[in-house]
């Protein structure tokens, strides 16, 4: 069998060092047709080397001639190409059947469309992509002809809880609600008071996941959990109502569906992003990820616990942009970007973050049926209001 090509959007990132070691386990399966990368240019040349890509991407001019130098003194072929323009046309490639969208934040959206109206097998691992710009998404997919498989440990543990052939009725599936589990995040525990000193670090130690830093800030707000809400609303064509959050501080159950006949169907694993990420690539089939198996007598027990959303008041505020619908979860997410950006720069504290994406999803003017460039328009106008609440 021909191995298929993969086009890897954030390389660099945690879910692209993980996919690249699912694609080392299985060389007869898979080729890296191209990798992006925006600053670990080091880990990128690295990679380049390891994997062979025919097209490299990294965010500007100087950065590409200065990988390209060091890739042709290493002896690779591998072209560097710059820029957002070079992001989408990788996501469009002939020779890639898959692309991987782990690019962080809404610089994803662009290149996970392309990708989607190409006619690719999207693994998505880009929030963003679908909680900007929503029906929109969904769109591309089914015209492009494209397959979209979840990456996101939550969404992809309600893919395999689904029936096969799940095609996006709930009621004809027999299903009451989809349950996503939280880990409740380094801060579950913590008073309310004490909140507000914690610094960049100690968001950034999550209990149970090893990811970059701005996920784990959205995971110790919450506000992580409330992107995947609106995800989930948009790939399992689920309305808010039907969609529960618990949580589940031990991470093994990484979420569950709910059936009207009382039965609960989970999906459990060790904490390793790289089970949802080889069961993208290989859908439908199974391939070993390198992932030590559950051991049940070693587990202490599983908890869960309903999340304080007075403790945590991103997840609400996730729930409210769904419901506003049109181009609240945009909002949303790009005041959430800027806000989390500041507290990681320690400009302002961990609670602002919240006050910031509240403030700015009442202080910018919405549209109920948006395109993509009044899209990315509101994107633009909600960065600009949440700077100015973080100025003040």
């Amino acid at each position: 069998m021909k191995p298929q090509g993969i086009t890897l959007l954030g390389a660099t990132g945690s879910i692209g060092v993980n996919t690249l070691d699912v694609v080392a386990r299985h060389p007869d399966r898979y080729r890296v047709v191209a990798l992006t990368g925006h600053r670990q240019v080091d880990r990128l040349y690295e990679q380049c080397l390891a994997f062979a890509p025919a097209v490299a991407v990294v965010a500007d001019a100087t950065a590409a001639a200065a990988l390209t130098a060091r890739l042709r003194s290493a002896g690779s072929r591998t072209e560097v190409w710059h820029g957002p323009a070079a992001l989408e046309e990788v996501a469009r490639l002939p020779e890639a059947d898959m692309v991987m969208s782990a690019i962080v934040g809404a610089a994803g959206l662009r290149p996970t469309l392309a990708a989607a109206h190409a006619g690719k097998r999207v693994l998505l691992a880009n929030k963003e992509a679908l909680v900007v710009s929503g029906r929109l998404f969904i769109d591309a997919v089914q015209k492009g002809g494209a397959e979209l498989l979840p990456v996101d440990s939550e969404h992809n543990a309600i893919f395999q809880s689904l029936p096969h052939g799940y095609a996006g009725d709930l009621d004809k599936a027999g299903v009451s609600k989809l349950i996503l589990t939280a880990s409740g995040g380094p801060f579950r525990q913590l008073p309310f008071e004490a909140m507000r000193h914690v610094s960049a670090d100690d968001a950034c130690r999550h209990p149970n996941w090893v990811m970059g830093r701005k996920i784990s800030v959205d995971s110790a707000s919450l506000m992580n959990k409330g992107l995947e809400v609106i995800e989930a609303h948009w790939l399992f064509n689920a309305p808010a109502e039907r969609i529960d959050v618990v949580v589940h501080p031990q991470s093994v159950i990484h979420s569950m569906v709910q059936y009207v006949d009382g039965s609960v169907v989970a999906q459990l694993g060790s904490p390793d992003m790289r089970t949802p990420i080889a069961y993208a690539m290989s859908w439908p089939e199974r391939i070993d990820a390198g992932v030590k198996p559950l051991d049940f007598t070693a587990l202490s027990g599983l908890s869960f616990e309903a999340p304080d959303l007075q403790r945590f008041p991103c997840l609400q505020l996730a729930f409210d942009a769904l419901a506003a619908a049109g181009d609240a979860p945009a909002v949303l997410n790009a005041a959430n970007e800027v806000a989390v950006a500041a507290f990681l720069d320690g400009r302002i504290g961990f609670l602002d973050i919240a006050r910031v994406v509240a403030d700015t999803l009442d202080g910018v003017s919405l549209s109920a049926s948006p395109d993509l460039d009044s899209l990315l328009q509101r994107d633009a106008e909600a960065r600009v209001f949440a700077r100015s609440c973080i100025a003040t």
